[in-house]
């Protein structure tokens, strides 16, 4: 039972607070991008950096000593949340090409809190809090009008839909994984594991892909900012984060991705928001606060 002064609260917001940092961090993937070389295969990118990413946090783990542990994660565990991330990254970039980067991005991101809270609940018997359930529909919201308010009016494919969907299923599949491996060991080696699997299993179709923008000054600049940055370090402070909050509610906070790439956007990118996309940034701010600032 919590205790009436607060000293049961005060870990879970900090835990809210290093999960926002880490999807702040998820949030600079599309600037730097942007600033990479032109027309490099996406999925060479995906893959790139979640090989240099887990070597990043391979190092971390190994400096702290901490890889010795790595078998009491289990089999099943490491195989799911290696499946999960590697998944993510096959529907997520087949929905944006499909039914669009808004719907594909909406749909995908949009849809992790709800899967992430329904297992949570089915797996681990975590309740589903009014709390949450309101902090969701804000941010959800809010995350609808960064990416829908210029809409292209394309028409939405339904396959499209579906893959966006698969996911936010695979996030919430990797989330529920790290979440079983992180009371085992250490946020490093967790996901040092987990994305090591995730690179072993995409090596196979990242290796037939061009890959020679890697010898370029902006192509290798993009890739060690996608893998130490938006994978090693935010991943570090993901998994820490996620060890005391919920899994729907860590879905559900890292719906700053969008709002970070939105702000970065108009201040690295020059680009400009129209009085929706404030808005969205609005209620995107207002549901994590509300969930952040929550005692459950």
């Amino acid at each position: 039972m919590a205790r009436r002064d607060g000293s049961a609260v005060r870990p879970a917001r900090s835990g809210a607070l290093l999960v926002v940092l880490g999807a702040a961090l998820w949030g600079s993937t599309g600037t730097a991008q942007a600033k990479g070389p032109a027309g490099v295969d996406a999925l060479a990118v995906g893959g790139t950096r979640i090989a240099l990413g887990a070597l990043g946090l391979a190092v971390v783990a190994g400096v702290r000593r901490e890889l010795g542990g790595l078998r009491r994660i289990g089999w099943p565990t490491l195989l799911i949340g290696a499946v999960g991330i590697a998944a993510y990254q096959l529907t997520f970039f087949a929905a944006v090409r499909r039914a669009g980067v808004a719907v594909g991005t909406v749909v995908g991101i949009g849809s992790a809190p709800a899967f992430a809270g329904l297992l949570g609940r089915w797996r681990r018997g975590e309740p589903i809090r009014r709390r949450w359930v309101t902090s969701t529909v804000l941010a959800l919201a809010g995350g609808a009008l960064l990416v829908l308010a210029g809409g292209s009016g394309r028409r939405v494919d339904l396959l499209g839909v579906v893959l966006a969907l698969a996911a936010g299923l695979s996030y919430a599949v990797y989330a529920l994984a790290s979440k079983s491996a992180l009371e085992r060991v250490s946020p490093a080696a967790a996901m040092t594991a987990l994305f090591g699997g995730g690179a072993l299993l995409m090596a196979p179709l990242v290796l037939v892909r061009p890959l020679g923008w890697l010898g370029t000054t902006r192509g290798s600049l993009m890739v060690l900012h996608l893998g130490l940055v938006t994978v090693t370090v935010a991943y570090l402070l993901y998994a820490a984060g996620l060890r005391t909050v919920p899994l729907g509610a860590s879905a559900t906070l890292s719906l700053a991705e969008p709002a970070t790439a939105t702000i970065l956007a108009t201040v690295v990118l020059g680009e400009r928001l129209g009085a929706a996309q404030w808005g969205g940034l609005a209620l995107v701010a207002a549901g994590l606060a509300l969930l952040a600032t929550g005692d459950g």
